[in-house]
């Protein structure tokens, strides 16, 4: 996911699907692709040190033979499958084996205590009893895994009165967003992220409200810079630090994950961000297909033009004039 702004040789990149193999060969076949990449990647350029290059340099053809000489074996054919999105499921989940397993959202994966809220201090007494895993997801939310049937009212108890599952009520909008860490942790942030997506989701949480999107999930992402630690290229709205209180806006990518989105408008100042997305929500309300997700609307619509492309994420896409909306036919 990391690039450096200004420089098109970076750039983010979506995985290529190259073959299948059986449960027993993923450890061997994911040694083989490190020695690869040990043996092929470009050692004298830290920003073009990247799997992903070695692979778009010497293309995927190559890579699969080279990967199956040193396997012994042929790959499989790649198998059919689907995502549907790319979020966590919240709350309880039945598993497999007679077990349960509660997700809890923790906004931006900051577990902490405040006088309203003592997130740290019931996680730490769930901890004290329970006996299966503790789990932390893509999101970075915490997965309670592996709870007995004999345990859960237990832990079912400590969820209650330390009011944790209260989080799990939080917006759908709010559920779907994510942030790195960035100022004042994070040596390379050129923005806030963490400390300030909270409350821009605040004043989101009113627009969407005001364009009757409420039950509508939108993934929106924020980084303090461009190396692309809280996967924002992945992000229907991203916001991606470009200097102190200013950020590249991204528009466009899709729901499941499937396709990365593109630049909207650089170096936004926060203060502009909300009378910038307001109109495109309220377009999204006004002349969305049904079932249609916000990433897939603008490009539709005509409000970003990608081309699937590394500029994508180097060059506005956006059109010099407004576009007119492309309507259902």
């Amino acid at each position: 996911m990391g690039m450096a702004h200004g420089q098109q040789e970076t750039y983010a990149r979506l995985a290529d699907v190259i073959g299948f193999c059986r449960p027993e060969q993923a450890v061997d076949v994911a040694e083989k692709v490190v020695t690869l990449q040990r043996d092929f990647g470009d050692r004298t350029d830290r920003k073009h040190a990247r799997l992903k290059y070695t692979i778009a340099d010497r293309g995927t053809v190559w890579f699969r033979t080279e990967l199956e000489r040193r396997l012994g074996y042929a790959l499989g054919s790649p198998r059919r499958f689907e995502f549907t999105d790319t979020g966590d499921r919240y709350g309880w989940v039945e598993g497999p084996h007679g077990t349960a397993h509660f997700t809890l959202f923790i906004e931006n994966g900051r577990v902490k205590d405040t006088p309203e809220y003592r997130m740290k201090t019931g996680l730490r007494e769930i901890a004290r009893i329970h006996r299966g895993d503790f789990r932390l997801t893509p999101n970075q939310h915490l997965m309670i895994a592996g709870v007995t049937a004999a345990e859960r009212p237990r832990i079912e108890e400590l969820l209650r009165s330390h009011r944790l599952a209260d989080a799990n009520r939080a917006s759908v909008l709010r559920l779907s967003s994510m942030a790195c860490v960035a100022l004042p942790t994070c040596g390379l942030a050129l923005a806030e992220s963490e400390r300030y997506l909270p409350d821009l989701i605040t004043a989101l949480e009113t627009e969407v409200e005001a364009a009757g999107l409420r039950d509508d999930a939108i993934i929106i992402r924020m980084t303090g810079c461009p190396n692309g630690c809280g996967r924002p290229y992945l992000a229907e709205i991203a916001m991606v630090g470009r200097a102190p209180g200013k950020y590249n806006v991204y528009l466009g990518a899709a729901f499941n994950g499937s396709r990365l989105n593109a630049l909207y408008k650089p170096s936004v100042p926060a203060a502009e961000l909300i009378p910038l997305l307001r109109p495109l929500l309220q377009q999204y309300a006004a002349e969305r297909r049904p079932g249609e997700r916000f990433g897939d609307f603008v490009i539709r619509a005509g409000i970003i033009v990608p081309t699937g492309t590394p500029s994508d994420l180097h060059v506005s896409h956006a059109p010099a004039v407004a576009a007119t909306p492309v309507l259902a036919t």
